[in-house]
């Protein structure tokens, strides 16, 4: 995975600098809460509803074992134990006091990391796929990509102040793992023809308010013009984005209002002036940043069958660890080895994406012991162990098992994305934790999750939609009403090749009700399911109508 350079370190270390002698600054009353706010978001750091919150980059979801110790050392010292890892792959720590954050900064400098871009109108962190060069359907492998996205908007001086927050995901694999068509540029990595790597690159997705799918607006772009394309993009948008509302600042407005086709003849315009400028990316810079993503020393192992790793197990943890290996664990391309998923969505015990400081320090040492010393975080707010081998399976297995992060509900109901809502959010109108525990108490039966299947459920505390309710094939969304918190239930949403925004299909709900309206929609999908028929399928080929009759009847 990529080191720090001398020119990362250099940044880092001065940024360190600078906002220590801010916070300084303001804890001496030098600078006012209104001066303070932007020096501090350029540093992921907000002013939640209790306490400051930092918000840590994770370049496209990956980091060492040292990189994570660090995270879990940050939260037993400075936090209350714990952090929440979040749906752009980043982690968040949500109990800071403003005279520390700078030695966080310079704890997380030294390992590497820092907060930069992980806040404000810039180029937010660049999000990639948490199977990335390892998955069987991988094409290209995006991180190298990532990683040169990721230097060239790192303090970018024309990028620094866009009319609002700017996202980019990159994928190569064929199933679209990083929901590319809600970010406000997605760019998916494939072959031509000549096996030569090329992007397709959309434009204009988003939740929020207002939910839009991207459009793609460019096929087959070599990849080293994506940073002059993807500067042109930035360009058009910093000219004629909206400044004078921040509900239509977001570039998938100005998509919106100029169509695709003035779009893209805007972004090719000013692409033309520099398309092939001293911005280009070559094949030097490439190798440079590819070395870092080598594969491992991987060993000569023999390919091992479901059936022949339960043949090994214990007879009384067969049944369990087989729905372990169903749900949690997944193909690699390599001989011999399997990715496996840390779920951190423990049944009622914890909050969707939240890890326990002595959590991480386990999957650090999980990570060094099976796995290359690599960790991934998911948008799913779940973590991967990408290289084990097959063999130590079922050693992992039991280790994970004690520490609560081998739940087998990866992909099923109680796989709950949500944001930390009202409990920690100051933007959020209502709590989205209690739902997702009550929730997650409720349906708390593995047979009866297994045996219903695949199914999303996300959950958001506000329009903001940083739970991504709208993709969830079921999605919750809080509204304050006359003080109380209601929630509103969102229908056929999904991410993946068929990434589609789901639909509020009536009147608010209260808080209490929610799990009996979740097992009501689940009762219609139980009555009406075909063999083999997902949740989504059914809900598509009955329509909305059924499951909205069944939740409000006797309403």
């Amino acid at each position: 995975m990529y080191r720090y350079d001398t020119i990362d370190k250099r940044l880092a270390s001065e940024r360190v600098a600078q906002f220590r002698d801010q916070v300084r600054r303001r804890l001496a009353n030098e600078l006012s809460e209104d001066e303070f706010r932007p020096l501090r978001l350029q540093n992921g750091l907000y002013l939640q509803r209790h306490a400051y919150m930092l918000r840590v980059a994770i370049p496209y979801g990956s980091l060492s074992s040292t990189q994570l110790r660090m995270l879990g050392k940050i939260a037993g010292k400075y936090d209350r134990g714990y952090g929440h890892f979040t749906t752009r792959q980043n982690i968040q720590y949500n109990w800071l006091k403003l005279e520390d954050a700078p030695e966080i900064l310079a704890e997380l400098a030294a390992v590497d990391m820092s907060a930069i871009q992980a806040s404000g109108n810039c180029v937010r962190t660049v999000t990639s796929d948490a199977f990335a060069g390892v998955a069987a359907d991988e094409i290209v492998d995006p991180r190298p990509i990532a990683e040169l996205l990721r230097q060239w908007s790192m303090l970018h001086p024309e990028f620094a102040s866009l009319p609002r927050k700017f996202k980019i995901a990159v994928d190569g694999a064929r199933e679209d793992r990083v929901i590319a068509a809600v970010h406000d540029v997605g760019v998916h990595l494939s072959l031509d023809a000549n096996g030569k790597v090329v992007a397709a690159v959309s434009v204009g997705g988003g939740l929020g308010r207002t939910p839009m799918l991207g459009v793609v607006i460019r096929e087959n772009l070599p990849w080293r013009h994506l940073t002059t394309y993807l500067s042109a993009i930035l360009r058009v948008y910093n000219r004629f984005g909206r400044r004078d509302n921040l509900y239509k600042a977001r570039i998938k407005f100005l998509a919106q209002a100029l169509g695709p086709a003035e779009f893209t003849r805007r972004a090719d315009t000013e692409w033309s002036h520099w398309r092939d400028g001293t911005d280009t990316l070559t094949q030097t810079e490439w190798d440079r940043v590819a070395a870092h993503f080598a594969p491992p020393a991987y060993l000569k192992i023999e390919e091992l069958s479901n059936q022949e790793l339960l043949a090994i197990v214990p007879e009384s943890e067969r049944t369990a660890f087989a729905r372990w290996l169903e749900r949690n664990v997944r193909a690699h391309r390599v001989a011999g080895y399997a990715s496996v998923i840390l779920s951190l969505k423990p049944h009622s015990a914890t909050a969707p994406g939240d890890a326990s400081s002595g959590q991480m320090l386990a999957v650090a040492d999980l990570a060094d012991r099976y796995s290359f010393g690599e960790i991934r975080v998911t948008h799913e707010q779940n973590l991967v162990l990408a290289d084990v081998a097959k063999p130590d399976l079922y050693a992992l297995w039991l280790a994970a098992r004690q520490q609560g992060l081998a739940t087998p509900n990866i992909g099923l109901l109680t796989d709950i994305i949500s944001c930390p809502g009202g409990d920690y959010c100051s933007l959020s109108n209502t709590r989205s934790i209690p739902i997702a525990l009550a929730i997650q108490k409720r349906f708390d039966d593995l047979d009866y999750l297994h045996d219903l299947g695949e199914i999303s459920l996300n959950i958001s505390g506000c329009m903001n939609s940083c739970g991504h309710h709208h993709l969830g094939n079921i999605g919750i969304l809080g509204v304050d009403k006359d003080g109380e918190e209601w929630y509103q239930l969102v229908l056929g949403g999904e991410e993946g090749n068929s990434t589609a925004i789901g639909k509020i299909i009536g009147p608010s709900l209260r808080a209490a009700d929610m799990p009996d309206v979740i097992a009501k929609l689940l009762e219609v999908y139980v009555e009406q399911r075909h063999a083999d028929e997902r949740f989504v399928d059914t809900l598509r080929r009955l329509g909305i109508e059924p499951f909205k009759q069944r939740v409000y009847q006797g309403a």
